[in-house]
């Protein structure tokens, strides 16, 4: 079973990095998806603590490597 497979990210959470990819600041990502900067930065600090990654950066890499979008 792969990381990605036993990782389930929430479809939020995909939105997260998918905008975060785009280069959209976490402030700019907040208010496209309605959600405080704060939450979202624990979010993306969430998903990175269970992919097992320490940046968004390599969040955002790690989720254009398993194709989620």
């Amino acid at each position: 079973m792969t990381l990605c497979e036993r990782v389930r990210l929430a479809d939020r959470d995909v939105e997260l990095l998918r905008l975060l990819a785009k280069g959209l600041p976490l402030d700019a990502v907040a208010r496209r998806v309605g959600l405080s900067e704060r939450t979202v930065r624990r979010r993306v600090r969430d998903v990175c603590d269970r992919i097992g990654v320490n940046t968004r950066i390599e969040a955002v890499v790690w989720a254009v490597r398993q194709g989620l979008f």
